[in-house]
């Protein structure tokens, strides 16, 4: 299945089985979404529940938050991360805090899906990762999945929980296609996708795939945590790995400089540090604005050969 139609069949059952559960953003009724994720629903469930809006970000989620706010289980869409910048009063003033500045009077089940990442030479102002940036505000729950099982049963969990939540897609994974099957999935918890004994390798999204396309380049035993939700982080599962392997690196999309990777180290060595045999590093995108241009946007991100080139050097630094 792919990505994108894991993500529509998530919302469609939701819809299906709860009259409150709407969706509202820029060109998600007739056009059926920027991504086609909601291809189909406008014709199933009418005007009323498929809500084609202005481009106006802040009016997006800020009407969404008042649906909430009347008993509603909003989803809107926001058509790229760089674009919830705009809306980041109501995310971050409304959103997260109102349950708790009403007392928990008031419950906002809203679902907030935008995509996220760097695509192919879109450039600096639609190609950002601020995946820290929701991590860091309380109130809020961010899942960031990367194939489709994870998609579909992480998207559903956010629908019907009454927790706000962030829920970020990378754009290159919506026609991604992956094994689909009905299978008791946890989506708070993080999976290690590869067994291994050398080293953990953290990482999520679409990031998951360039480390497995790595390995080959890499003579270690690696093992491989796909995190799936940010907030709140999985981390015991990454503490019981780290008590294996000794070792640890974090693999991310995010710029280095107050990316995901430097709290997750954080944590690390707040709760592993005498399990570890040498250092935690972090392999980012550097701390630039995206570059348009297809050989420095490549290099400005982790690739497969670059992942592996610097999981060696650490190797041969570390003589291990």
């Amino acid at each position: 299945m792919l990505y994108r139609e894991a993500l529509n069949k998530a919302i469609d059952e939701c819809m299906s089985e709860d009259n409150s559960v709407v969706i509202l953003g820029e060109d998600v009724g007739k056009y059926g979404g920027s991504y086609r994720v909601s291809e189909n629903l406008y014709a199933k469930y009418g005007e009323k529940r498929v809500i084609d809006t202005p481009i106006a970000e802040l009016s997006i989620v800020g009407n969404a938050v008042g649906m909430a706010i009347a008993g509603l289980r909003p989803i809107p869409e926001i058509m790229t991360s760089n674009f919830s910048l705009l809306a980041f009063d109501q995310i971050i003033n409304h959103s997260a805090k109102l349950k708790y500045m009403s007392g928990g009077k008031l419950e906002i089940p809203i679902t907030i899906r935008m995509a996220t990442g760097l695509s192919k030479q879109l450039a600096a102002q639609h190609s950002e990762n601020y995946d820290s940036m929701f991590c860091s505000v309380p109130g809020l729950m961010v899942f960031a999945p990367s194939d489709s099982l994870s998609a579909y049963h992480s998207l559903k969990y956010a629908i019907k929980s009454d927790i706000p939540t962030i829920f970020l897609e990378h754009e290159l994974l919506y026609p991604k296609d992956s094994e689909f099957k009905e299978i008791d999935f946890n989506p708070l918890k993080a999976r290690i996708l590869k067994e291994g004994k050398d080293l953990t390798i953290i990482t999520y999204s679409k990031m998951v795939y360039d480390v497995l396309d790595s390995l080959d380049l890499i003579d270690l035993d690696i093992e491989v945590i796909d995190l799936n939700i940010l907030r709140p982080l999985d981390i015991e599962t990454i503490k019981n790995s780290i008590h294996k392997t000794k070792k640890a690196i974090i693999v991310e999309e995010n710029h280095k400089t107050g990316g995901m990777g430097a709290e997750i180290v954080a944590q690390i060595m707040e709760k592993c540090f005498y399990d570890l045999d040498a250092p935690v590093i972090r392999i980012s995108a550097e701390d630039i604005p995206i570059p348009y241009n297809r050989k420095l946007e490549l290099l400005s991100i982790p690739t497969p050969d670059k992942i592996s080139t610097k999981i060696n050097e650490w190797r041969e630094k570390n003589e291990l």
